[in-house]
């Protein structure tokens, strides 16, 4: 049997065409053409089968081995040639002279190995007049899209070659008119257009040979925007001026040496060891693969960009251990020490020696330029599968001239620089690489100390994981010591890393290769020292993120300033936008970098940044409470601090949407505040911030708050923030069912506001004794509490708090059973509220209503008031009593045997719990939710 692959895909048998099947067939039979003698995995065909967008369907493989049966019975007809199964694929065995591909190779070889001029033309053309059309046109397979553009290169190649030696020979008048149509078809190959200004020359038609470069300089001006090359313009150069070296020797010479191609004496397999103990990131392996199988008629790039530590390596070296057959001329690696401080980063023209070498050049051959190098090593992977791994690249300027310039070659490139710029210039698929999430780092300790070990103690696991964060060298750090200690508690490795002082020392292996202080060393003393110092105080800041204008005023910058440093801190992996225009750090790289602050910025430098965000926080979190409840007295904040620029906020869905987007940094701001030694600032922060905290339910966070706020209070000398402080933790705790320490601190409060004849700060004291009594299910002292609330709030002369303060009054009679009375005190107290334009405190009051109604058996009236207060609730951004009226709602609903309806309105309390982590609440709903009809619990209501 003949094969051919240099134009359709042809099989010939004793002079017959073998008619072949379906497009599938002719394109499994290709690929295995392609390599005779080698391995093709079943992988490898799907991929070159099926496109990575659509994805292979689930008959795949089952597809490919219906066309190896066609196959194998076509092969049956000639014994000296075989198909076989070999893990993880298919084996063609068949002699390679027999594929016109390979027979093209073959005599291309002969050629380049000649001494004699003739005798090269004459087995170059042969070569060439194997070639019917484009290879394998026939075939439409996505995957042999990059083979067949390789081949043509190759036919392209040769050509530019023979027609060389015919120069050479004298030939140039005959090849005029081929040339000029080479020129056409192929107007980008500069070598053609130097070749015909030759021949044009000899043939005395200097001028002609002139319009040809022009032609060609149009030509690439038009296609590619650039200019000719130096040996084209070198070429003109000697046209324009007449040199004589382009006059062609008196007597020809047959014997004009071909340049001889450097051929590696084996294939390069440059690859380091596959990493062990991998695990996880199946994504970004698929992301990879994607990546080659889309391949077009270009060098395909992926660049794997992420922090130090986070295993881009082991992730690049997996990779390619797992695709070697992808890659059958060879693999080449070089690590470029993009980040090292120490040797500093590899210069290209130094990979360039290495990978000459490997691919067969003398040493002393290799040239001493570094546009020589790139030129030489670019000619001799040109139409080569190869793999190049450029591992740790310090940008995309350090990889450029380490590109292949075609088709066939695929590059892995790792850095901490995001590498944007070879995105935009080369078409390179970026892939960003994250931490490990939970699993996968618990699956990594697993693995690296066994199943039972982690099993035996997951409370020490859990906090192993939460401190390395699932950074891939702190894990391993931690997991091969615990492996070194097989008789060691895990515990005790958490009980080392418990610190954040003394966590990265903790990290540190001794080994700069694999200490965690020294690679993030690696990263901050790559920054310029504006980048350093951003970075450092970013370190400071408190909270787990922070937005733009927080990092500006942080910086001391203006806001275009400081996101132009945001985004070079990005580019190097050290800071994540994770959402529009918020910024975050990894744990450890924010350790690594507030201890650089402590050391490289002067104390003044640090408290004055810190000053300034803190106060970014205090003034715009006052202005955020205000909008939300503009019936609270504003607080005396003073000026903020030079250089602090609160941010506005133009209406109550800002404010709201503020407060969301930074709860978490404020809650970490007033011990910073404390610690600055401004107390005062603390405790105002942690009153600005408690109702909205409230509404959010975050119970233990307003627990922790007010303990801060009762210490900044304290530290203050100021009763009245003592006062305060006391109330708010008491209610906090009220609401934790911590009572006896609830009643504790709002008898101390009482105390405070006696002290000072504070009669406003007893009434809101007596309205949170009546919500904690009530709590306790002591109506009769709730009741007590609360009336006593009510009549101090006349006597200031504070309309709001009175309302507060009936609505609560008639809530806990309604428990006592006195409905009517019960009626008349939320009644009241709902006319203040709407005269005094306060949608809170009416929601809460019609809630009350609603539970009156609901007591009393009116249950239609019930429905009414729920509704009203559940769409206010919504309004006004309260989330938890919000789900605390839709529950007494679906409770009404159930009275009224609408179930349907009952159940709506609880999966919307489940929904509103669960989003925000009330497990208690959630858990309650989702008991009334399995046992519809059970008699309700009765329950306290949520105003306070």
């Amino acid at each position: 049997m003949e094969f051919g692959l240099l134009g359709t895909v042809v099989v010939r048998h004793e002079e017959h065409e073998i008619v072949l099947g379906s497009g599938r067939v002719r394109a499994i039979l290709a690929m295995l053409l392609l390599e005779p003698g080698r391995v093709v995995a079943v992988d490898r065909l799907v991929d070159v089968m099926w496109s990575a967008e659509k994805g292979p369907p689930a008959t795949a493989r089952n597809s490919i081995q219906s066309c190896v049966s066609q196959l194998r019975a076509m092969f049956a007809a000639d014994p000296a040639v075989r198909l076989s199964h070999r893990s993880p694929g298919y084996l063609l065995e068949v002699d390679p002279d027999r594929v016109d591909l390979h027979r093209f190779r073959s005599l291309v070889d002969q050629a380049r190995g000649s001494e004699n001029a003739r005798t090269s033309v004459g087995l170059l053309r042969r070569a060439l007049a194997l070639w019917r059309a484009e290879p394998m046109a026939d075939v439409e397979a996505p995957g042999l899209r990059a083979v067949k553009h390789g081949l043509v290169q190759q036919r392209l190649s040769a050509l530019e070659d023979c027609v060389e030696l015919e120069l050479a020979l004298g030939r140039h008048g005959e090849l005029i008119p081929e040339l000029t149509l080479l020129v056409a078809e192929h107007p980008l190959r500069e070598r053609f257009h130097a070749q015909l200004m030759l021949a044009l020359y000899r043939a005395g038609r200097a001028g002609d040979a002139l319009r040809a470069f022009q032609n060609a300089r149009e030509a690439l001006k038009e296609h590619v925007g650039t200019d000719p090359g130096r040996e084209l313009l070198r070429r003109y150069e000697q046209v324009l001026h007449g040199d004589p070296a382009l006059d062609l020797p008196s007597a020809p010479a047959a014997s004009v040496p071909l340049a001889r191609p450097v051929r590696p004496a084996v294939v390069p397999r440059h690859l380091p060891p596959a990493p062990t103990g991998f695990t996880g990131r199946r994504r970004e392996l698929d992301a990879l693969t994607a990546v080659l199988g889309s391949a077009d008629d270009s060098v395909v790039i992926s660049a794997i960009g992420g922090l130090g530590g986070v295993g881009k390596t082991w992730l690049a070296l997996h990779w390619a251990h797992r695709h070697l057959d992808r890659f059958p001329d060879g693999q080449l690696f070089v690590d470029l020490r993009g980040f090292d401080p120490v040797e500093g980063p590899l210069e290209p023209a130094e990979a360039l020696r290495g990978f000459l070498c490997a691919l067969g050049v003398d040493p002393t051959d290799v040239p001493g330029e570094l546009n020589a190098r790139v030129g030489l090593y670019r000619s001799l992977v040109a139409g080569k599968r190869l793999l190049v791994v450029l591992d740790n690249a310090r940008d995309a300027a350090h990889v450029t001239h380490l590109l292949p310039g075609t088709a066939g070659c695929t590059v892995l490139i790792t850095s901490r620089d995001r590498m944007q710029g070879l995105a935009t210039t080369y078409g390179a698929r970026n892939v960003a690489l994250d931490v490990l999430s939970e699993s996968e780092a618990h699956d990594l300790l697993a693995q690296r100390l066994g199943d039972q070990r982690v099993a035996h103690e997951p409370d020490a696991v859990a906090e192993l994981l939460a401190y390395c964060a699932g950074l891939p060298l702190a894990l391993g750090i931690v997991a091969s010591r615990a492996a070194a200690r097989p008789g060691f508690p895990l515990a005790a490795p958490a009980a080392e890393l418990r610190d954040t002082a003394t966590r990265l020392s903790t990290l540190d292996t001794g080994d700069p290769a694999t200490s965690l202080r020294t690679v993030l060393s690696w990263s901050h003393s790559a920054l310029d020292p504006h980048q350093a110092r951003g970075l450092e105080l970013l370190g400071l800041a408190p909270g787990p993120d922070i937005g733009s204008p927080a990092a500006a005023v942080l910086l001391g910058l203006t806001d275009a300033e400081a996101v132009a440093l945001l985004r070079a801190l990005e580019r190097m992996s050290l800071v994540d936008e994770h959402a529009p225009a918020r910024w975050r750090m990894h744990d450890l790289i924010r350790l690594h970098a507030a201890e650089q602050a402590r050391h490289g910025q002067p104390a003044d430098e640090r408290r004055s940044a810190l000053h300034r965000v803190t106060d970014f926080y205090l003034h715009t979190a006052h202005a955020a409470h205000l909008l939300l409840h503009p019936h609270r007295e504003p607080i005396d904040l003073g000026a903020p601090a030079a250089g602090c620029r609160p941010r506005p906020l133009p209406d109550r869905a800002a404010a709201l949407a503020w407060f969301q987007a930074e709860h978490a940094n404020l809650l970490a701001t007033p011990p910073v505040a404390v610690d600055l030694d401004r107390p005062e600032s603390a405790w105002q922060l942690i009153v600005t911030l408690d109702l909205f905290t409230a509404w959010r339910g975050h119970l233990y966070d307003q627990i922790g708050l007010w303990q801060t706020g009762l210490d900044a209070a304290r530290r203050s000398g100021d009763p009245a923030a003592r006062a305060l402080a006391h109330r708010r933790l008491g209610l906090a705790c009220a609401k934790a069912r911590r009572h006896a320490e609830a009643l504790d601190h709002l008898s101390a409060a009482l105390a405070c506001h006696e002290q000072v004849d504070d009669p406003l700060g007893e009434a809101y004291t007596h309205r949170y004794l009546a919500w904690t009594w009530a709590r306790q299910g002591d109506n009769v002292q709730a009741v007590r509490h609360a009336a006593r609330a009510r009549d101090l709030s006349r006597q200031v002369d504070n309309p709001v708090l009175e309302a507060h303060a009936l609505n609560s009054l008639g809530l806990y009679t309604a428990r006592l059973g006195h409905h009517d009375e019960a009626r008349t005190h939320c009644e009241a107290a709902l006319t203040l509220f709407r005269a005094h334009h306060h949608p809170d405190g009416e929601a809460d009051t019609l809630d009350s209503l609603g539970f009156v109604a609901h007591q009393s058996g009116r249950h239609t009236e019930a429905l009414d008031y729920y509704r009203q207060a559940r769409a206010l609730f919504h309004d006004v951004g309260n989330t938890y009593a919000e789900a605390s009226t839709s529950d007494w709602l679906a409770r009404t609903y159930t009275a009224l045997h609408d179930h349907h309806r009952a159940r709506e309105a609880w999966h919307h309390a489940l929904q509103l719990y669960e989003a925000r982590g009330y497990t208690d609440d959630a858990e309650a709903v989702q008991r009334r939710l399995d046992g519809l009809g059970s008699p309700p619990r009765t329950a306290i209501g949520h105003g306070t």
